[in-house]
């Protein structure tokens, strides 16, 4: 079908008719109502709605909402058990934690969490309206039965343009295994990730087991100082000289590191052996590296296929359950039962479970732990990691939420009522979590976390905000012979393709006088060649130093990275995208600007260029103190409270 303008004016009652528009080009014009599903453009309010806006005008309600039918979902009962009962993997802990549903990770792995939050506010606006016909416009066959299913609940006539799909070029080999059944991937998965990661395998081992720390740290082999590790030093921007300081002090220290891939340090598992070797030697005892990956064996591979078969076994009784909103029935299920599928039959099943299962290899094999520290958020292995730490039986476990928590971030938040312990298959939560400063307790505590679970410790990734000369003292300005726009990019490529597409067509009404910088994020390469149109120099400097020199900072909607500026006192710029929430950290804060067209971004940059530096604000942000005096008190002093 080609719905244009003729079309709807043959609808009966045209002016009762909502056009949901869900396309990168402008709407026709008509005797409908537009309601615009990708864009904060609504032009004529009297005659069209921006569903984004709506959003963000409606956001605290929605999160709630959202939350909750996430909460009732693992709560339905069937054959007179509760679906996180269903999945219990062992006594008290619930496989459903750690599904893609509980994890929530809207930018990333469910994206379409962004059109379930856009249609209860759609269904909720719709609801007052008088409407007798829905003409859809998108791409996106999930939304489209969703909408249908209402339509049709309401007694509204539906029509749909079916949009090509979005798609991104894949390698043939790619497209050959994303066309196999999630199951047969996640076979696949398995033998490619144990040939790729077995040099890994017992690297570590023999320190791990004679340790005599009684500290572990569960961090990311990602973030390390190149120059640390070329010496074969270890040093993370995640944790600053926290480590340091903490051998100072004469406390051994466990590190637990999940291998990432790092294209500079360690592109394989063989080279990342040989650091974590280095790191052991130059350790001497006093600080013990190994990686989860040292714990592999086909025993532990066979006991994790066994496990996601019989989880797969036990969901299949699952297939029809009813997906409600309250009382009103409301069909979310079409943007679901993807992940749903991935949760229990793909890839993302089977890693988990083979999570589950190195952790308690590993953590058994480790001496007793007075404490435990991991980075948060809230990730599947994270659920792992709790359950096999207390199953072992250390002590403390601290979470260490260590960058930003953002509004529409919905990892770090559920339901008010998954924090109530009943002592059943409960939301495995660590015994304290460290937050970073007033922003991240003030988001924790408004999500309804336990307060008694909460403390405030130094925000060790942004130690050097409080150096000296760090802050900008000086205001920007436009007669200035070069302003620096430095341009910070994401981890995800989507995000940072939109990024940089915004800027090259906005750099055509830009003044000669501005020097653009890129700085990419280390997962995610940036290439001068893929963006001809656009006059720009890559540095792969520490952004601190590079936000001496920048009067503009230039950010996706979703890189923390923005913080780093914002508290440095330089106007930052995000890149909105309409076709998501906006996942920014500077989200409702004074004196940050958004755009989502390159019409914006080129005047938003000119009015940065000659506006005035803030100052000072990273106090509103972050617990700042270069000798650590709350980490010191709680790691060192004991001061972890814990239940029962």
């Amino acid at each position: 079908m080609n719905l244009g303008k003729s079309d709807l004016e043959h609808t009966p009652n045209a002016q009762r008719t909502l056009l949901v528009w869900d396309a990168i080009d402008s709407p026709p014009e008509g005797d409908w109502f537009t309601v615009l599903w990708s864009s904060f453009e609504d032009g004529d309010s009297t005659n069209s709605l921006s569903i984004p806006k709506l959003v963000e005008e409606h956001a605290d309600e929605l999160r709630a909402r959202y939350l909750a039918w996430l909460y009732e979902l693992g709560e339905t009962h069937i054959q007179g058990r509760r679906i996180v009962d269903h999945l219990e993997l062992r006594p008290g802990f619930s496989y459903w934690w750690m599904t893609l549903l509980a994890e929530k990770c809207n930018f990333a792995k469910s994206p379409h969490i962004d059109d379930a939050i856009k249609f209860l506010a759609f269904k909720s606006w719709a609801a007052e309206q008088s409407t007798d016909c829905v003409a859809l416009v998108t791409s996106k066959e999930p939304l489209a039965e969703c909408i249908r299913s209402w339509c049709t609940n309401a007694g509204i006539s539906f029509e749909w343009q079916r949009l090509p799909p979005k798609s991104e070029p894949v390698s043939w080999l790619k497209r050959v295994y994303q066309f196999l059944p999630h199951a047969l991937q996640a076979f696949v998965w398995l033998i490619l990730y144990m040939i790729k990661r077995w040099p890994l395998k017992g690297v570590g081992l023999r320190e791990w087991r004679q340790s005599e720390g009684r500290i572990t740290f569960v961090s990311y082999m990602f973030n390390l100082i190149p120059d640390a590790v070329k010496n074969g030093q270890f040093k993370s921007r995640y944790w600053a000289h926290l480590p340091d300081e903490l051998l100072r002090e004469g406390c051994k220290e466990n590190w637990l590191h999940l291998y990432v891939n790092d294209p500079l340090l360690h592109p394989n598992a063989r080279k990342a052996a040989n650091i974590i070797r280095m790191f052991n030697a130059n350790g001497q005892g006093a600080q013990v590296h190994v990686t989860l990956d040292a714990f592999l064996s086909w025993r532990v591979a066979f006991k994790a296929l066994r496990e996601w078969l019989q989880v797969r076994r036990i969901i299949m009784q699952f297939q029809n359950i009813p997906i409600t909103d309250g009382n009103a029935v409301i069909n979310l299920w079409p943007l679901f039962k993807d992940d749903w599928s991935r949760s229990f039959d793909g890839r993302e099943a089977l890693s988990i479970i083979l999570d589950v299962h190195l952790y308690e290899s590993a953590l058994k094999e480790l001496p007793k732990q007075r404490i435990g520290v991991y980075l948060l958020e809230n990730q599947g292995w994270e659920f792992a990691l709790i359950n096999a730490w207390r199953s072992a039986g250390h002590k403390h476990l601290i979470g260490v939420a260590h960058s930003t928590v953002r509004f529409w971030d919905l990892r770090y938040f559920f339901d008010p009522r998954s924090y109530v312990p009943t002592g059943n298959n409960d939301l495995p939560l660590p015994d304290m979590v460290a937050t970073n400063g007033t922003v991240m307790m003030e988001a924790y505590v408004g999500g309804g976390y336990p307060v008694s679970k909460l403390v405030e410790v130094e925000a060790l990734r942004y130690l050097h905000l409080v150096e000296t000369g760090f802050v900008k003292d000086t205001s920007p300005d436009i007669r200035k012979p070069l302003i620096s726009i430095l341009v910070v990019g994401d981890f995800l490529s989507r995000n940072t393709q939109l990024q940089m597409h915004l800027l090259e067509r906005a750099a055509g009404a830009l003044p000669e006088n501005m020097r653009i910088i890129v700085k990419p994020h280390p997962g995610c390469p940036i290439s001068s060649e893929d963006y001809p149109n656009l006059r720009m120099e890559i540095s792969a400097a520490a952004i601190a130093d590079l936000l001496r020199s920048a009067d503009i900072v230039y950010s996706s909607n979703t890189t923390s990275a923005s913080v780093d500026a914002y508290c440095a006192g330089v106007p930052v710029i995000c890149a909105l995208d309409p076709a998501t929430l906006n996942l920014s950290p500077l989200r409702g804060r004074l004196g940050a600007f958004f755009a989502s067209t390159p019409e914006e971004l080129a005047s938003m940059l000119i009015f940065a260029a000659g506006a005035p530096s803030f100052a000072g604000r990273h106090q509103d942000f972050f617990a700042l103190n270069q000798k650590l005096p709350r980490w010191k008190a709680l790691l060192l002093e004991n001061n972890v409270p814990v239940d029962g």
